[in-house]
């Protein structure tokens, strides 16, 4: 009788998890597994957790998520990968009970080490090696996303005192681009409408593959060589990544979305140097005006880390007004999080919980209020809307400057593009 194979993935993070575990669930399709029913299987043969580490409350998620599938499914093939597997593996191996360990790198070799503990049933632990390679993870369709995500890099050279990112992914690798453009080609032929690029540092990339070929050069080769792509959006973009003929392609091809989300971490000059960030919030703001100069209702979204070690009530000031004076349309507001390992773990000056928290929602409140007076300037205005998600006849989707609607409809629009009159 012929094994029936089937696998569940469940991954956490960052859009770079999202597009490895499509990857992978690309790779079991091409070899005879089909993705898990609830209501029709009894038990997944495999269970993938990709697995994130950039805050301490990720890897509270990741050891939950980790012992819920051990507990519900205790006979299915158990595999754990990602950043936390990367520093923790033994741990999961021994105490949560994980059949196969893989860290960040070895997915593209995850049929051969399934079949492996198939015939050992011994388990697996792969740590990273120190020889880091990019991993070439090709896919066509999606499973699980109706938005393409592309990814183009891995790793990071940064050192960020607070992140530990560098550590498990290891030092930044670029993607051929050919392998880039022909993936997006794909999947252009597959019917999908945007694609996001994605990296861990999108702002290193072809320095280590490329004598003179950058991120906006990548940019470039992606639009001249996928004419009929209907929108290619960025998911991050550091400052330094805004050169000249960035800003050159932003007024040349109107498929690059509407929407940049530009990090800031801190707006407290303080701050910014004790992070390790490198850039100085004049260049950033003045970055931010040539982009509005050319695209004047632009999306801008960041991120802002707030009780870094040190950050006094001044210091959280001085961000939260330069906040509001560059005037984004989203911020993304986290708390500090040590991360073992890191510089900033052992700074002095640790910032209390609750301090923490009351800034936290003070910025919070400001992102609230500026997004409402962006969105305010679209309401009653007609606007083309890619529909991504679908249920019980409500259907999302999202516009160029990434406004969301919802829309009422008995036919699936999932994949379409619609006008309609934007209101909040």
């Amino acid at each position: 009788m012929e094994e029936n194979l089937t696998f569940l993935i469940e991954f956490l993070g960052c859009k770079v998890n999202s597009y490895e575990v499509e990857c992978i669930a690309n790779q079991l399709e091409k070899n005879g597994y089909r993705l898990f029913d609830e209501k029709k299987d009894c038990e997944p043969t495999i269970i993938i957790v990709n697995t994130c580490a950039v805050t301490h409350t990720s890897v509270i998620k990741d050891k939950k998520m980790i012992r819920h599938y051990k507990n519900k499914y205790p006979n299915s093939i158990l595999i754990v990968m990602g950043c936390y597997a990367s520093f923790d593996s033994y741990y999961i191996s021994s105490t949560l009970g994980a059949d196969i360990v893989i860290g960040t790198q070895n997915r593209n070799k995850i049929i051969e080490l399934i079949n492996n503990y198939k015939s050992t049933k011994k388990p697996l632990i792969l740590k990273n090696s120190k020889q880091w390679e990019y991993e070439e993870l090709k896919l066509d369709h999606f499973l699980f996303n109706t938005r393409a995500y592309v990814k183009i890099q891995d790793g990071c050279n940064n050192f960020c005192s607070y992140c530990l990112i560098p550590y498990v992914r290891g030092r930044s690798r670029s993607r051929k681009k050919e392998d880039i453009s022909k993936e997006i080609s794909r999947l252009i032929a597959n019917g999908f409408k945007e694609v996001v690029l994605t990296g861990i540092d999108m702002s290193s990339y072809g320095f280590d593959l490329y004598d003179d070929f950058n991120f906006s050069d990548l940019l470039e080769y992606i639009l001249e060589n996928n004419k009929d792509l209907y929108r290619l959006r960025i998911s991050s973009i550091e400052e330094s990544n805004i050169d000249d003929k960035f800003l050159y392609l932003l007024k040349k091809y109107d498929n690059i979305a509407n929407h940049l989300h530009i990090p800031l971490q801190s707006g407290s000059k303080k701050i910014v140097e004790k992070m390790n960030r490198k850039y100085n919030l004049h260049e950033f703001k003045e970055k931010i005006k040539k982009i509005r100069d050319i695209r004047p209702d632009i999306a801008i979204s960041t991120d802002i880390i707030v009780g870094f070690p040190g950050e006094n009530e001044n210091d959280f000031l001085e961000t939260y007004e330069n906040a509001k004076e560059i005037n984004f349309s989203k911020i993304h507001v986290f708390p500090f999080s040590a991360r073992k390992g890191t510089l900033a773990e052992k700074m002095k000056e640790q910032v209390d919980g609750n301090i923490k928290k009351e800034r936290v929602n003070r910025l919070i409140d400001l992102s609230t209020i500026l997004e409402k007076e962006y969105e305010k300037r679209f309401i009653g205005k007609k606007m083309e809307f890619l529909f991504e998600t679908g249920h019980n006849n409500i259907y999302k989707g999202h516009s160029s400057n990434f406004l969301e609607i919802s829309v009422n409809s008995n036919e699936n629009i999932n994949g379409k593009i619609l006008e309609f009159i934007y209101k909040k």
